[in-house]
């Protein structure tokens, strides 16, 4: 059992930038591949990035493309979400996910493991 713990969220204004953590509580953590999701009040979960277990791909939403990063360390079973011009629609919760396999897919159904989520509030 993989247990995701995701930190780094808060309340920014637009422009500005936060870094998403995902510590995780296995040590195989370069066998999983990462991704990241977000929903927000009254939508469906929705794909934001994934990155594969060698850091060899990753995968982006159009809405989030150029503004944000998904990286990982391996070494310290850990993945970031760098978030730059932070928009208010971004508003949401943010949940990482993990697969013990390859592949960086954007289907939720794909994800074993779910974090419980930080909120990122983005104000105008």
């Amino acid at each position: 059992q993989v247990q995701l713990a995701e930190s780094g969220g808060g309340l920014v204004q637009a422009g500005g930038s936060l870094r998403l953590s995902c510590a995780a509580s296995v040590r195989t953590f370069s066998m999983y591949a990462m991704g990241w999701f977000r929903q927000a009040p009254g939508k469906e979960r929705e794909f934001v990035a994934a990155i594969s277990w060698t850091c060899s791909r990753t995968n982006y939403a159009d809405s989030v493309k150029g503004r944000f990063t998904i990286s990982r360390d391996n070494g310290k079973n850990t993945g970031y979400l760098q978030m730059n011009s932070l928009k208010p629609e971004d508003t949401a919760v943010y949940y990482c996910a993990a697969n013990n396999s390859r592949g960086v897919l954007a289907t939720t159904s794909w994800y074993e493991y779910w974090g419980q989520g930080t909120q990122v509030t983005v104000s105008s």
